[in-house]
């Protein structure tokens, strides 16, 4: 039901950002589908927790509403919801998801590592250090993404440097997030 419901989204955004010549959000749609069809073909060999699934899921739905909504002159990813500096421009859509997008990455890489890791683990501060670094590899991956489009699409939306600071910002936010519900929700962490 969620690789359905995970078709339709990339399939009616792709479909919806090609109509409108968005080529930022077309290439994020092709690196969307890469990794679906990873989590597809891994599926078997994965623990994936429902958890982590529906946590990509939501991402999924967040990211591509937010380079499509248009809200005043610009779209939702730009959308300050409660200004918290007058200096940067937080709290931002675009902060939201990437504390959402990277806690459930952080499930994510959780999954992927749990087999791997001792149960009962002997060491959860080390453990945690690497589940919360292993979540910011992939917010980091993300910023390379991000660059990439930065300097192939000329009139991306993607931003600079702060941008890319309070991304990684955000993405430790997530991090963290994900690995107290990990804490909280796994008996064999805690």
């Amino acid at each position: 039901m969620l690789l359905l419901i995970n078709v339709l989204i990339v399939v009616s955004f792709g479909t919806a950002f090609m109509t409108r010549l968005n080529y930022e959000f077309v290439i994020y749609v092709g690196v969307i589908i890469f990794f679906l069809c990873l989590i597809v073909a891994s599926i078997h060999k994965v623990d994936y927790t429902p958890a982590s699934l529906v946590g990509l899921t939501v991402w999924l739905a967040l990211h591509l509403s937010g380079g499509w909504i248009r809200v005043g002159n610009g779209v939702l990813y730009g959308l300050v919801i409660i200004p918290l500096s007058a200096r940067f421009p937080v709290l931002r859509y675009d902060q939201l998801v990437h504390i959402w997008g990277f806690g459930s990455a952080t499930l994510v890489m959780y999954c992927l590592l749990q087999r791997s890791l001792d149960s009962p683990w002997r060491n959860p501060i080390a453990v945690s250090i690497v589940i919360i670094a292993a979540g910011l590899g992939v917010g980091a991956f993300n910023e390379i993404v991000e660059f990439i489009v930065s300097e192939t699409v000329p009139e991306s939306g993607v931003g600079m440097y702060l941008n890319t600071s309070l991304d990684l910002c955000a993405d430790l936010v997530g991090a963290i997030l994900g690995l107290l519900y990990i804490r909280l929700r796994y008996s064999e962490y805690r």
